[in-house]
């Protein structure tokens, strides 16, 4: 993010009505475009939707979640919270 001094870009009255609001401070102006959310350009999002699904479907079938832990890598507290999650 690169500073730009407002009176260098806008118009006269628009610096004039930011300055009612904010005199020699920092303002952010956001992008116009909608960011995706984390994984969605990857796709991880999705595996890891897919891999608790299988979890999941795996403790509902009687495996416990100490060997759910071991097989997927994860502590039994990680387990527990995808089990339980809504």
């Amino acid at each position: 993010m690169k500073y730009v001094n407002a009176g260098n870009i806008l118009p006269d009255a628009l610096v004039r009505e930011l300055q009612k609001y904010i005199q020699g401070g920092y303002i952010y102006v956001p992008r116009n475009q909608a960011r995706r959310a984390w994984g969605e350009a990857t796709g991880y999002r999705q595996e890891l939707k897919c891999r608790n699904q299988k979890i999941v479907e795996e403790y509902r079938s009687g495996v416990s979640a100490e060997d759910l832990a071991e097989r997927y890598c994860l502590s039994v507290h990680a387990i527990r919270k995808i089990i339980y999650q809504k």
